[in-house]
């Protein structure tokens, strides 16, 4: 007799990324001088993250997971339902779009995370957000 349940667990990681890499995120970032102060070590920055579903069912992004790491290894962790009071659908060949920002200590930084989606049939998976550095305009070569 065999368990169910041990076989169809590499099947159930296979189908979690086959649907992990149905998700395409990029991320378009700003410098927000105006909001900045220097002085006081605030750097302002927007992001533009762009979310297309390739794959061939509907999906939920119902949460997010943020690592912003500044320019002094200072890990901030920042986690929640949706994105900008959201919890957006995104059907197949569409993309979802929004624009958040991010103050850090430092004119440098970066960010990664991941977004948790699920199916229409609630099967849930993370959809990874690739690492992006967020600093100063002209100041990485």
């Amino acid at each position: 007799m065999t368990d169910d349940r041990i076989t169809d667990l590499p099947q159930t990681r296979d189908a979690t990324a086959a649907l992990r890499s149905t998700i395409d995120i990029k991320v378009i970032t700003q410098y927000l001088a105006a909001q900045s102060s220097p002085d006081s070590a605030q750097y302002a920055f927007a992001y533009t993250v762009h979310i297309t579903n390739n794959g061939e069912q509907d999906v939920q992004l119902v949460a997010r997971r943020w690592l912003i790491v500044d320019d002094n290894d200072e890990v901030q962790e920042v986690a929640g339902e949706g994105v900008i009071g959201q919890k957006p659908h995104i059907s197949p060949g569409q993309s979802f779009h929004y624009t958040s920002g991010a103050m850090l200590p430092t004119p440098f930084g970066t960010m990664r995370g991941d977004y948790e989606m699920v199916t229409k049939d609630g099967e849930r998976f993370l959809a990874d957000i690739p690492p992006f550095l967020l600093c100063l305009p002209d100041s990485v070569h």
